[in-house]
């Protein structure tokens, strides 16, 4: 991602970066701002940047490190994050007041920057769940899908006869089967039958109900709606069988009888399911989906460098990892371009930006509504500010391929697909996919998880941690705090990463999250 000049800058950041009594990173000598990781007080002085502060400036926020007048271009990681709306002072907080988007040149520069990616010396290993037809599973569920919301609350009474924590007694003698999870939606009716959202839905349904990480699969409909059964599993090349049961609650017979069918059916299951058992596989078989969200200004400094460098690891293993949230690389993409491994890769990825601008168009709205109120609270105040930190996910490999919606992902190394930015849409379609894990990087405190498949979750600063440790998995504050670098959390982390995946459960598995974060893309027009 980042040019040799920002990749020093970055590995300077955690050796540690240049300070005087208060704290502040520099992440490029081209930058026009420094991040505080303190509070910085009026009258301050910067001796490493020969600045005396001017205002309030709260952690993890922009310092200016010299005079910028009205439109001029502001730099941090060597790139622009958008230009000056008012005259600012060095010394001033740069933020929402002062600080807007404009439109730039980027030099796309297609495959200009692709380079071979060396195999690891050493193959690293995983105890996974070796199916059938030889694709590797990191969890072994039972799964409740739904064609129609009108099937939801069935579908959600039939997971819960067999949660643990409310009937300890349904799974006991089942101990090698994760649970039984419904995923419902809110969708499947009152759409173009022939059009793109429901081929979206169709495709998504279609890559859980075959995914890995499932044994078996119910798909339940009420039986009038737009979404048929039949047709689902025709569009995704899917039929019954006896580990994809189908039916609806109209020719069940209501909602009690198709309770009753459902659960007699998961009993019917479960002693096939629990006969799985973990082997000896190489890493090579794991597929990450990439996510942020509640970032900060501290996201494209700590956590999400840290998570590139796992992903680094990962694909010279011969792994995958699914770079998504296409709004949130926006004003960034050219970073992207450049390491294309084909030029024909590259322009896919620009087709899909224009895709979004066309859509954002037509709908009213402007690609530039990111970052959230969160977000900007914890120091980020463009969406290209945010984007720049948010491709440090995708590590420096190749961009090997590029995907729509829960397409599913047949090339290995770094891909991408086209999802939005929310978390919940962009790693449902990352599952869909074929993404056997989460990892997902937070500033502000994510609570979230994904159901079939475990979501590590990376803090990036102590104070979080300190403050929702029972959320977090690692800490990725050390690099600010100067007590650790980025490759060596990267290599812990990628280590957690074969632990998780070898059955270790993260901490959003340990609170149940997952079913209710089920969320297809929906842009069908509802009739």
């Amino acid at each position: 991602m980042f040019s040799p000049t920002e990749e020093k800058a970055l590995t300077d950041v955690t050796s540690p970066p240049t300070r005087s009594h208060v704290r502040v990173i520099r992440l490029n000598v081209d930058d026009d701002v420094v991040i505080s990781l303190d509070q910085l007080v009026s009258g301050t002085r910067i001796e490493s940047e020969g600045v005396t502060v001017a205002g309030l400036i709260p952690p993890g926020h922009k310092m200016a490190t010299r005079a910028i007048e009205p439109g001029e271009a502001v730099r941090r990681y060597g790139q622009i994050i958008g230009f000056a709306s008012q005259p600012i002072r060095a010394g001033q907080h740069v933020h929402t007041h002062n600080l807007a988007m404009g439109d730039f040149t980027r030099d796309y520069a297609y495959s200009a920057e692709a380079k071979p990616t060396a195999l690891a010396p050493q193959v690293a290993t995983f105890q996974g769940i070796v199916r059938e037809d030889g694709r590797v599973a990191t969890r072994n569920y039972i799964g409740i899908l739904t064609s129609v919301n009108c099937s939801a609350t069935v579908a959600r009474a039939i997971s819960d006869h067999f949660r643990r924590d409310i009937h300890p007694e349904a799974l006991a003698e089942f101990p090698n089967v994760d649970g039984v999870v419904a995923l419902t939606h809110g969708s499947g009716c009152a759409v173009d039958p022939d059009g793109e959202g429901l081929a979206i839905l169709q495709r998504t349904l279609g890559g859980y109900a075959c995914h890995p990480n499932f044994w078996s699969v119910l798909v339940i409909g009420l039986g009038c709606e737009t979404n048929q059964i039949p047709k689902l599993l025709a569009t995704q090349g899917l039929s019954d069988n006896p580990r994809l049961r189908t039916f609806t609650i109209q020719d069940t017979g209501g909602t009690t009888k198709t309770i009753a069918q459902g659960i007699e059916l998961i009993r019917e299951m479960l002693p096939q399911a629990n006969q799985v058992k973990r082997e000896t596989v190489p890493a090579s078989h794991l597929t990450i989906g990439l996510q942020c969200g509640g970032s900060d200004g501290y996201s494209g400094i700590s956590a999400n460098p840290v998570l590139g460098a796992a992903v680094d690891l990962l694909v010279q293993q011969g792994g995958t990892a699914i770079l998504s949230e296409t709004p949130e690389i926006y004003g960034a993409e050219h970073l992207l371009t450049r390491r294309a491994s084909t030029p024909e890769i590259g322009r896919k990825l620009v087709d899909r930006i224009s895709w979004w601008e066309e859509y954002c168009a037509r709908n009213g709205a402007q690609m530039n509504n990111n970052p959230s109120a969160g977000n900007k609270a914890g120091g980020l105040t463009t969406v290209l500010e945010k984007s720049l930190g948010g491709i440090a996910k995708g590590g420096s490999t190749n961009l090997n391929e590029v995907y729509e919606y829960a397409q599913p992902v047949r090339e290995r190394g770094l891909v991408f697909m086209d999802t939005p930015g929310y978390d919940p849409i962009s790693a449902t379609g990352q599952v869909a996919g074929g993404a056997n894990m989460i990892c997902f990087t937070t500033g502000r405190g994510s609570a979230y998880g994904c159901a079939p498949s475990p979501s590590v979750k990376l803090a990036t600063n102590s104070a979080l941690m300190e403050r929702q440790s029972d959320d977090m998995d690692l800490n990725c504050g050390a690099v600010l705090d100067g007590t650790n670098t980025i490759q060596a959390l990267g290599a812990e982390l990628f280590q957690l990463l074969l632990d998780t995946a070898s059955g270790q459960r993260s901490r959003s598995e340990s609170h149940g999250y997952g079913q209710n974060e089920f969320v297809p893309w929906q842009i069908s027009v509802v009739t």
